[in-house]
This record gives structure tokens, sequence and C-alpha cells, in this order.
């Protein structure tokens, strides 16, 4: 059943209502209200601090476009997913495939690949053929592993969890193998951000549901990003999490817990961020060539920082690092295209962007990337490089011999919601 003109046109009138009494408020107060981040706390705790003066920029990506690339060379590294799979036998299984794209093209390097796959079942009484080791296949170009997460560590948020040591054990384990393969003089790309949150969340959070803190393969994942920030920032070889989607709302909560400061109007901190780097009607349109811009910030004294300072709550694992503890402090600066109507958020370990001279190199090496292509070519790249398709993922499923997929009404009607 479809809906009939009567039913559209009672929408568009809700809709008018709506868009009328919750119109987008007058840009005027944005720049002082990034101001306000110069140096923000939340119950006498430095959350937020401006590296450097605060300020909001423009280029023209025209302009932009014609500069040249400031690294001869760049890397990016990500995974795809089958997103996790469930069987009626309680078997919980994700399977993800890593690799690394380089630009200029490295077809060595290219055709190095990295496959996990993270197992749980809730009974100790299964059996499943975990990889003590790593297995090679095609003649040693790629590496492959099976995990399993304890049968007793969780008892909600299964399919998240077999998700994300899946996928963060797939990407940290792929770069350790290729790092030193890289130019001295290039630039490594993350897609996403530069530490595994979703993960270290429940690493920290107290939980009888989730004990995923007593994985060993979980910890292991913790210090495989330790390792490789560590050896970027000996190397002097720069690295940022380039995040598509931000959804942080630590900013938007301080802000609006400050006295005279409960109207504002957003949820989400890109949200807020968007506004504050929207130009006049003029400059922003969807056909305004521009990219709008942000200072870099610091978020001081949050998961890895802490833990290496043993001020968090994980005080039973000890991360080996090489450096000052707030050189792994997260650092990070906001760019919105307007004719995307896009907002992306690019961060950075401190131990790089404590240095002025390097935080502008990486702001202007991010504008080049996204003035040539939208987002960096190279993200591009290693997406298709390791993406795993739908009709693949049917193909995978299918290879379980003797297991039945625990079909539900959703799935059969829509197909898999999460595909990537």
């Amino acid at each position: 059943m479809t809906l009939e003109p009567v039913h559209i046109k009672i929408m568009s009138e809700m809709a008018d209502r709506i868009g009328m009494s919750a119109e987008d408020d007058s840009t005027d107060e944005f720049p002082d209200l990034l101001n306000i981040l110069n140096e923000l706390e939340h119950d006498g705790k430095l959350i937020l601090r401006s590296l450097g003066k605060t300020f909001r920029s423009k280029v023209n990506i025209d302009n932009m476009s014609l500069t040249n690339d400031p690294f001869d060379i760049t890397y990016s590294c990500d995974s795809g997913s089958t997103n996790p799979m469930a069987f009626r036998s309680g078997l919980y299984v994700d399977i993800c495939h890593g690799g690394i794209a380089s630009t200029p093209s490295d077809l060595e390097l290219h055709s190095k690949r990295t496959i996990v796959a993270a197992t749980y079942s809730p009974s100790p009484l299964v059996t499943i053929d975990t990889t003590s080791g790593w297995d090679t296949f095609d003649e040693g170009q790629g590496r492959s592993k099976i995990v399993r997460i304890g049968a007793d560590l969780l008892k909600t948020r299964v399919d998240r969890m077999v998700h994300n040591v899946a996928l963060y054990l797939c990407e940290s384990e792929h770069i350790l193998w290729m790092m030193e393969s890289f130019d001295s003089k290039g630039f490594f790309i993350m897609d996403g951000p530069i530490y595994p949150k979703q993960l270290m969340y429940w690493m920290v959070v107290e939980s009888k549901e989730v004990r995923i803190k007593e994985d060993p393969v979980a910890k292991n994942i913790l210090q495989n990003y330790i390792d490789i920030m560590d050896y970027q920032m000996k190397k002097g070889m720069p690295l940022i999490g380039f995040v598509k989607n931000p959804e942080d709302m630590q900013i938007m909560i301080t802000l609006r817990d400050k006295k005279g400061m409960k109207h504002l109007p957003w949820l989400r901190d890109s949200q807020f961020f968007k506004n504050v780097l929207s130009l006049g009607n003029g400059d922003n349109g969807r056909n305004g060539r521009w990219i709008t811009y942000t200072n870099w910030f610091l978020q001081p004294n949050q998961f890895y920082e802490g833990m290496i300072n043993s001020t968090s709550p994980m005080l039973d694992i000890d991360l080996r690092h090489d450096l000052d503890p707030e050189d792994y402090a997260i650092t990070f600066f906001m760019l919105y295209v307007p004719m995307l109507d896009v907002l992306f958020k690019v961060e950075a370990p401190y131990g790089f962007t404590k240095d002025e001279s390097v935080r502008d190199l990486i702001t202007r090496k991010v504008l080049f990337d996204i003035s040539v292509n939208g987002i960096p070519l190279t993200l591009s790249k290693v997406d298709s490089l390791a993406k795993i398709g739908r009709s693949e993922k049917e193909l995978i499923k299918g290879m379980f011999k003797g297991q039945r997929f625990d079909n539900t009404y959703n799935i059969e009607r829509w197909g898999d919601l999460t595909d990537e």
C-alpha cells in the first residue's frame, strides 16, 4: 500500500508547521561560541583546549586543488566486514578483511591482506578451532586468524562486541604488519578515529553484562594502537584519523550545562560545528566552492592518556609505551564542505600536533585531498579494496556447513540493514 495524495498533503502541512517553529538560529553569535572552546571545563575537569588561537577559516576548492600535494605518497587502511552473523546454534561470527592502499598506487602493497574471524558462543562446551598464530595464504600475500571471545564475558551487545573485535584486530594487525614498508616521507590516513573508541568504552565501564575488558584479544587490540602511534610518532610520519560521520556529544553536553546556555538547540557536536562553519548566504549555498574549517583542539585526560598514567579504572592493564603520556592525547579539527553539506572531523595524536608547523602541514594536506576528491582519494581506493559486497556476504553465510542462519522477519523483509 502506497501513500495517497491526501497523506502527502497532510505531511507537507506538518512539515511547514515544524519548519516554522524550529528555524535555524542566526549565525551572528556562532563565532563567539567558538571562542568559548578556547578552554572548556566540565565539573572542574578540562575537557577541551584550543591549540593556539580559536578561529574559523575558509579556502577556495578550485584554488586549493591546483596546489601541490604536500606529501610524496599517501597511505590508507580500511577493512570490510560481513557484519555479525548469528546462527541458530548460538554461534556469532564476524569476518573482517583488511587492506592498505597508497597514492601513487603500489600494487604489491595493495595485494597484502589480513582476514580476521571473531567468534562467540555462550556455551563453553562449543568447540571453535581458533588460531594461535597466523595462517598464511596466497603465497604469503595474506594472513588469517580466528579468535574467540570468552564464553562467559558477554550477556548483551554480542553483535557489537564481536564486530568490534574483528574490525579493530584486523585493521591494527594489518597496519602493524605493513607499516615498516611505508615511505618515511609519506602520510598515513586511518578510516575513522585514531583509537578504537567503541571497544574502549566497554573496556573502562564496569558492567556485569559486557566484560570484554577481561578478554586477552581486546587487551591486545589496545596495545596494538599504542604500538602504531609509537612507531609513527618516532618515525615522524604524520598520522590522522578521518572521521566521516562524527557522533561526539561531549561539547554540547558541557555547553548546555553552562549558565545561560541551556537554550542551545543542538544535540551532537557535529550540528554545532556545522552551524559555526556555515558562512553567509552569499558563500554558503550547495554550489559554494569553499571548505571552511576550525583551528585544532586538544582533548586531554581521555582513554589512552589516562590508561598510561594509571588514572583510569583499567589499572590491571599494563600498556607499553615509548613516549610521554600526553603525546597519545586526541587532538582534532573540524571542516565543512557546503556543496556536499557534510562535516568531517580530523584526528591526530598530540605528539604530532603540539608542533604548530606540523598542524599546519596536516591541515593543508587534508584540505588539498578534499578539494581534489571530496574525501581523500586514498581512502576511496582502500574502501573499494577492502569492501565485502552484499552478494559476497550471502556467499560467506552459506559456507558455514551444518549451521543455520538465525533469520528474523526484518532481515527477510529488508535485507542486511547494516550493510557497509
